[in-house]
């Protein structure tokens, strides 16, 4: 396929079986102990997914919902999954970060200051404190600085209120909800809607959070197996900035994985404290995508990575990554998609205010037709239009 084309429903039929032949599957190295405890409680028949058809057998364009419907609702709630389910979205996402006791909980982020109300908690006062977290400096409120059980007398707030401010009437509407707690909704709305509920889950700093003692992978592992979604054709991703999290848990699970990919100068953190000298400019060439194709069964890289923009912030010409990752077995699921004009390329932009709708189709279509297999989106509904447009021409 030459770069930027659009590829034919043979090209894609193709691309589908060597992906499917390409999925791991070795066997499954354990933490010590989890496998037959876990298995010992029923992992094997919590109906997880387990004995799906897998991750090729998601529409293409995959729709796959940022958080959740966080266009409408509050980020990373139970809100924000069902009304993601409610709207299409084939995947819903989800982002984990630990308690100090060490449960794994939905949040962009650690700092929850701008996501929770925990400012308007007094007796919490005395937690905001000053952190480098890969090599930031942020001072806020973080979950590791907390119980579960005091995390759960937050309440969710909009992330963005002044862009947002329809999604403003949620907030304090829901809990942060644990990642356990997604995986028994996803079994209920499952049982509920009569399919598989995919999930797109992401180890947030794992690096910063293992030098804590709050390791992600072992935990994140354990919960697949517990609920059935350890294996090569469970209906989940796993996902990271970090490849060396990807890396580690390979030898926990089989459950398919994507190395997530930033702009192109920048460096993952473990590589920066790991003295890897390798940008993501270096990860996104052939031998690069080589390389994490060797653990990982796909990429998830900005858009601007497909995609680059001009000076003027609009669209150029599509990169030869589609191409390549493609080449390699990989699939392509880029980040994000948002209908708000501040968020938009400049030529898809219209009118003045950056917290209106711009033309979002005409920047999905554009992006759609470089061949990617899915798309994380803010917006759900525009996104899976963006997509049936597309197929229909196929």
């Amino acid at each position: 396929m030459t770069q930027g084309a659009q590829p034919s429903p043979a090209r894609r039929t193709v691309l589908g079986a060597a992906g499917a032949a390409a999925v791991l599957g070795a066997a499954t190295v354990l933490p010590a102990g989890t496998a037959h405890a876990d298995e010992a409680r029923g992992g094997e028949n919590r109906g997880g997914g387990g004995h799906g058809r897998g991750y090729r057998s998601l529409p293409v364009p995959t729709v796959i919902a940022h958080r959740g419907a966080s266009g409408y609702r509050p980020e990373h709630t139970l809100g924000s999954y069902r009304h993601a389910l409610d709207l299409g979205a084939h995947v819903i996402e989800q982002d984990l970060v630990p308690t100090r006791d060490g449960h794994l909980v939905c949040r962009h982020e650690n700092d929850i200051t701008g996501t929770t109300d925990v400012a308007d908690h007094p007796e919490f006062a005395s937690r905001k404190t000053t952190k480098s977290v890969d090599g930031t400096s942020l001072t806020g409120w973080f979950t590791e600085d907390f119980t579960l059980a005091e995390l759960k007398t937050l309440r969710a707030k909009e992330r963005i209120p002044g862009t947002r401010q329809e999604n403003t009437l949620y907030d304090g509407r829901w809990t942060i909800p644990t990642f356990e707690e997604v995986l028994r909704w996803a079994e209920e709305e499952g049982r509920r809607r009569g399919r598989e509920i995919w999930l797109h889950v992401e180890t947030k700093h794992p690096t910063y959070f293992r030098a804590l003692g709050l390791g992600l992978e072992e935990r994140l592992a354990g919960l697949l197996r517990r609920y059935g979604r350890h294996r090569a054709h469970s209906p989940v991703f796993l996902q990271s900035f970090e490849p060396s999290s990807i890396q580690r848990l390979a030898k926990l699970v089989d459950s398919p994985r994507v190395v997530l990919l930033s702009g192109a100068g920048s460096r993952p953190w473990d590589f920066v404290q790991a003295g890897d000298p390798r940008t993501v400019a270096d990860l996104v060439t052939p031998a690069g995508l080589r390389w994490i194709a060797s653990y990982a069964q796909g990429i998830g890289p900005t858009l601007d990575l497909v995609i680059p923009k001009d000076a003027s912030g609009r669209l150029g010409t599509p990169t030869a990554l589609v191409r390549d990752a493609h080449a390699e077995g990989l699939i392509l699921h880029p980040y994000t998609h948002r209908n708000e004009n501040a968020f938009l390329p400049a030529d898809f932009r219209r009118g003045t205010d950056p917290n209106a709708y711009g033309d979002s189709f005409g920047a999905l279509k554009r992006y759609l037709e470089t061949g990617i297999d899915g798309i994380f989106s803010d917006n759900t509904d525009t996104a899976l239009l963006a997509a049936a447009d597309f197929t229909a021409r196929d």
